[in-house]
């Protein structure tokens, strides 16, 4: 488990590989869940800064696939709300006999994401009560219900695996894993106009300068692609 400071009360925790973000306030929330596993890596990170998984009262998953929303389901038995686009969320009850009969590869990564037994709905243009206000923006092209996160008070863009961070520059989403990279080159158009001070990856350290200009970048060349 590596763990880094992305700023007072938040923190960057590396665990099986993903990257999951405590958000320490009055009460915890957690952008993202890990694989299926993380819950005591989750708890003993908190533990570190006198938290406890009791404390979480939601967490928000950027996507369904299983490295982003695997763990969620342990920690909504532990009392955390899920909150999950309707898109994502709406594959979770899929299992390996509907792969089987229906392949694909969105089917297979929710077939391998354990389902919570209940979700809230992220919907676009929402606004958490999270770092001052945090705006869902429905970015679908990773999966259909992906999701970035703006926190505009302090310039932080969450997105998930939308993004990647290569060799010090930012990159669109991997067309190995996602359903869609002609529409998650479109979503990435939709952040250019954000005034980005840190961009937040799903498993690349944060780029904490830049942001704005490298979002430009990448949106232009989406445009021509």
């Amino acid at each position: 488990m590596r763990e880094t400071q992305v700023m007072p009360g938040l923190v960057e925790v590396r665990i099986l590989r993903s990257n999951i973000h405590l958000v320490l306030e009055e009460r915890v929330t957690l952008i993202d869940a890990g694989l299926p596993g993380s819950r005591a890596g989750i708890g003993e990170a908190l533990a570190a800064h006198g938290r406890t998984l009791a404390d979480v009262e939601r967490v928000v998953c950027t996507h369904g696939h299983p490295d982003h929303a695997g763990g969620a389901a342990a920690l909504a038995a532990d009392g955390a709300a899920i909150l999950i686009h309707p898109a994502d969320a709406a594959l979770l009850p899929t299992r390996l006999g509907d792969v089987v009969r229906r392949p694909g590869r969105g089917r297979l990564f929710a077939a391998l994401t354990p389902a919570p037994v209940a979700t809230s709905p992220l919907a676009d243009g929402d606004v958490l009560p999270v770092l001052g206000g945090l705006e869902v923006i429905h970015t679908p092209g990773h999966t259909p219900g992906s999701v970035c996160l703006w926190a505009a008070r302090d310039g932080l863009l969450f997105t998930g695996d939308l993004l990647q961070r290569r060799f010090g520059r930012i990159i669109c989403a991997s067309s190995i894993f996602s359903d869609d990279v002609r529409a998650a080159r479109r979503s990435v158009q939709r952040l250019a106009a954000l005034d980005v001070n840190t961009i937040i990856f799903g498993h690349d350290p944060p780029m904490r300068e830049g942001g704005r200009e490298a979002i430009a970048r990448l949106a232009r060349e989406a445009a021509r692609v």
